[in-house]
């Protein structure tokens, strides 16, 4: 089940590779499942890091993805277009709120967020308005390029770039009984003239340790933000897409952004691509006769037509079958193990939203993401043929909407085992 070739030159992400930890050989994939080159069946309980939302290679997105790459593989974006990427900006504007009339592509979740910081910054440089500074919250992470990385929590994940990273105000983690600190925090913010947006994860912040909120916290943020003329960015890479039990984490506060960050779950999770999308007065500030003020960004994979086939295939899906019943279903499913599993006197802090449940296992470590618990929970998890990433001393299962009951089971079965083992 491990790498064949102990010599492999991969260099693999988040990867002690001193450990040598195994690294198992996935040879193909359906639905849950993820199938080793040894013959063995490994159920993916995070969605192979969340991206995966209806099921391992999905006929309907396949079958795009596989015509779209008979027609037109890849082209420059940058004043020319396809018909992929018209079908998709259309499917986007019609499923997502009516305010977010811009959609720019990208390609990964960290890159919808530099575009994003880059929009924000570029709209008041254009209305030539100072405001340059950056409200975030305790804990996030918007991904792994430097303009992600300023507006994430610092910290082991990127000690050694801080040189690179530019300074941001940050209000405290809305925790349950503490949410006002938080509100003032934001507001004293708001209130400085040079504050130019706020960014964050919306209900749940996910490599911070799966942390959750109130919609109605996120709902007071919102207002806040809009009283004061401060851009609302939401990155909804993880949380979108149902995840959190709606669309968009957004709905459930009645909020919209001033700018939307999506990936992950835009394809279905098949291929990379993710977009940004911007209300009509953050695109106006940047439309000119003047070639200056453009907005300079691209990447050279920008609005690939086969990724962006892959995402109107899923857009089909959302259209056409009841994904937000297989959503309830599965949130309830999630729900009925938690609560089974949530008076272990091992666990601390079960919790909820949409088909996302967490619980943090009690450790003598000092917790986090380098806590020594995880590494070895991990190999626990995978030697039993289920793909658990706990994040330090944090169990969460986030599986893709197409898990069985049976699998579902034996997911939270080697959890609980787990707990007596450890």
């Amino acid at each position: 089940m491990t790498h064949p070739d102990p010599a492999s030159p991969v260099w693999h992400p988040f990867t002690q590779h001193g450990l040598g930890e195994p690294i198992p050989l996935v040879e193909r994939a359906e639905g849950a499942l993820l199938h080793t080159a040894d013959g063995k069946a490994v159920i993916d309980a995070i969605s192979s890091w969340w991206v995966t939302t209806h099921g391992h290679c999905h006929p309907r997105i396949m079958a795009a993805i596989a015509g779209q790459a008979q027609r037109l593989d890849q082209m420059i974006f940058a004043g020319w277009t396809h018909e992929p990427a018209e079908t998709l900006a259309a499917g986007l504007r019609a499923i997502m709120p009516e305010s977010l009339t811009r959609v720019f592509f990208s390609d990964s979740g960290s890159t919808s967020v530099e575009v994003a910081l880059k929009m924000a910054l570029g709209y008041w440089h254009a209305r030539g308005e100072a405001r340059h500074r950056v409200v975030v919250m305790e804990h996030s992470y918007h991904g792994d390029t430097i303009g992600a990385m300023s507006v994430g929590a610092r910290g082991v994940f990127n000690r050694p770039y801080e040189p690179l990273l530019f300074d941001v105000a940050r209000i405290p983690f809305p925790a349950a009984g503490a949410e006002q600190a938080t509100l003032d925090a934001l507001e004293a913010f708001c209130r400085e003239p040079d504050t130019a947006a706020l960014i964050l994860e919306p209900l749940v912040l996910g490599a911070g340790g799966m942390l959750m909120y109130a919609p109605e916290v996120l709902a007071s943020m919102h207002e806040i933000c809009a009283a004061h003329g401060v851009l609302f960015i939401a990155d909804e890479v993880m949380t979108g897409w149902g995840r959190t039990g709606t669309l968009l984490a957004c709905e459930q506060a009645g909020v919209v952004p001033d700018i939307l960050c999506l990936s992950k779950g835009l394809t279905g999770g098949a291929v990379p691509l993710a977009v940004t999308m911007a209300s009509e007065p953050v695109f106006e500030a940047h439309w000119s006769t003047d070639r200056a003020r453009m907005f300079f960004h691209s990447s050279s994979y920008t609005a690939n037509p086969i990724a962006c086939a892959a995402a109107n295939a899923n857009l089909a899906i959302w259209r056409e079958e009841p994904v937000i019943d297989r959503i309830a279903d599965l949130a309830a499913r999630q729900a009925a193990w938690l609560e089974k599993l949530a008076s272990f006197c091992h666990f601390d802090n079960a919790r909820q939203c949409g088909t996302i449940a967490a619980l943090d296992l009690k450790t003598s470590g000092e917790g986090g993401y380098l806590d020594t618990l995880a590494p070895r929970l991990m190999a626990f998890f995978r030697e039993r043929g289920v793909l658990l990433r706990p994040l330090g001393n944090t169990v969460y299962v986030m599986p893709p909407y197409c898990i069985t009951d049976e699998q579902l089971a034996d997911v939270w079965n080697t959890v609980g085992e787990a707990v007596i083992s450890f």
